[in-house]
Order: structure tokens, then sequence, then C-alpha cells
């Protein structure tokens, strides 16, 4: 089995081929499905005490916590797939590596 590893802040590394979704964390579904997670002990928190930005939903059930925005996670993946940088809806600055 062969897999995609991204970076996503800190020196936390995450293997995307197990990835089944990127979230915001703001709305009430993901805050309840992060707290059912931490009850769970499925809960990974990869935020090094900074705000979280990102969820991340796994084929394992484990949720991700990431600091990094979920532009930036993407946007990572894409240039790692050789791929062209992805634009920031609100700017028109290119995603920082």
């Amino acid at each position: 089995m062969t897999g995609e590893l991204i970076h996503i802040g800190f020196g936390n590394i995450l293997a995307m081929n197990r990835v089944i979704a990127i979230a915001s964390p703001n709305s009430a579904p993901t805050k309840r499905a992060i707290q059912e997670s931490r009850n769970n002990g499925l809960l990974i928190d990869m935020t090094n005490g900074r705000r979280t930005k990102a969820v991340i939903f796994t084929d394992s059930k484990h949720i991700v916590l990431a600091a990094l925005a979920p532009e930036t996670i993407t946007g990572r993946l894409q240039v790692s797939r050789g791929g062209s940088m992805l634009k920031l809806e609100q700017s028109d600055e290119k995603i920082r590596l």
C-alpha cells in the first residue's frame, strides 16, 4: 500500500490516502463529532496548542485536528501531486508552503 504523506504543520505528517474529508471546525455538527471522537478515544490533536483551523476525518473513524487551514492542506496536496497551487477565495495570494 502506497500513500501520500502531507506535512500538516509543526512536524506532523498525515497519510492522505486515509482522509475522507477536511472541514472547518466552526459548525455544530463538526463540534459534536469532535466531542464524540474525544469521548471514544479517536481524537488526534496535531495543533501543538494552537487554534484548530481544520478537522480531518479519516476512514478509520479517527478525527485529526490541525492548526493549518483546509485550503492550505489541500494546496500542499495539489503541489505534491504536481498540480498548480490553489488560490485563496478571499484574495489573489497563492497559498504559502
